[in-house]
């Protein structure tokens, strides 16, 4: 297939900048996945979607504070670091901006010196291994010292940086939020266990493949970044026992998704695991693990308009997006959401 067989008109005003105050107020495109038939509703609403028995799989990764500001100790320029993952010990796989002034041994100094980077590794594209040192627990002084790394389409400031996580999220390691979670508030959750629907765990480390675009014409062309996931034996035994008694798995979100999916197609059935995924999903994949999604609105030609593509139909899913454009929908991180669902 063809990455521009996955294009679509967004008016750039569409592209929400800021968040919602109550989480739970964005709007809701409800699509069938077997007829396309669309019907517009309040995220609020979800749970009359969903039956007794069905499960909502959400993903408990929490976002690191990961863009920080810096300046070469030896010329005092600028420099804009993002950690994208740990290797061992106290070195990153990171962007520079700008890279050319990065240089192996380059030190960098952030805030009054609390932290500092060697760079010790150069690769492509802005990459860098960076080595660090500091006092304490790197954790906390990231916690001083970090910014949210905010997608590049979203130019507003962030307030409230808990805004940018989900209420649930707990394993810290990703470099960006797994944003259909930030709908949900923990009075939805409680409501879904009253009604008999199970909420279960997984984890998986938002890396920056999400938002790098597709550079091919051809999607066999194109490579994932991989990223980690782990479920536990906990969610394993009740995604299967979901399973045998019909119910139905309802992914919150890409991420949970992909690891899903990924756990499904070398199992066959949910165990508990952990391992680096890169897999790819587009139209003419066959789902394994999930029923149903809850996701927000994706960007022209992005890995995961191809994923939902893949879900509900390449056309259903455009479809869906022309009526969501026309009905003035918000997209993306702060945007609103689509449940994909039969």
């Amino acid at each position: 297939m063809n990455v521009n067989d996955f294009d679509f008109y967004l008016p750039e005003e569409l592209i929400a900048q800021t968040p919602l105050l109550d989480r739970t107020a964005s709007r809701l495109l409800v699509l069938n996945k077997q007829t396309g038939e669309i019907k517009d509703d309040f995220f609020s609403s979800l749970l009359t979607y969903l039956s007794p028995g069905d499960c909502l799989v959400l993903n408990d990764t929490r976002v690191l504070p990961a863009r920080l500001f810096g300046v070469k100790t030896d010329t005092g320029a600028k420099v804009e670091i993002l950690l994208l993952k740990q290797l061992e010990g106290d070195r990153w796989e990171t962007l520079v901006k700008p890279a050319k002034r990065i240089k192996s041994g380059t030190t960098i100094r952030f805030g009054e010196g609390e932290l500092v980077a060697t760079c010790v590794e150069e690769s492509d594209h802005g990459g860098r291994v960076l080595e660090f040192q500091y006092d304490g627990i790197f954790y906390e002084v990231l916690d001083q010292l970090g910014k949210m790394p905010l997608p590049p389409y979203i130019k507003e400031q962030l307030e409230d940086q808990e805004r940018y996580q989900t209420v649930y999220a707990k394993n810290r390691g990703s470099a960006a939020a797994p944003t259909a979670g930030l709908h949900f508030t923990e009075a939805l959750l409680e409501a879904a266990r009253q009604k008999g629907v199970h909420v279960a765990f997984i984890t998986l480390h938002v890396g920056l493949g999400t938002f790098r675009p597709v550079n091919v014409e051809k999607l066999e062309d194109h490579d994932m970044h991989a990223e980690f996931y782990q479920m536990s034996k906990e969610t394993a035994f009740l995604l299967n026992q979901v399973k045998e008694k019909g119910g139905r798995i309802v992914a919150v979100g890409t991420t949970s998704a992909r690891t899903l999916e990924t756990i499904a197609s070398e199992h066959v059935e949910f165990r508990e695991t952990s391992g680096w995924t890169s897999i790819f999903i587009y139209p003419g994949y066959t789902f394994k693990g999930i029923d149903g999604l809850v996701t927000n609105f994706h960007l022209p030609k992005s890995t995961l308009v191809m994923l939902v593509s893949a879900l509900a139909g390449r056309e259903n899913i455009l479809r869906a997006y022309e009526h969501a454009v026309e009905e003035e929908y918000r997209f993306f991180s702060f945007g609103d959401a689509m449940l994909i669902i039969e």
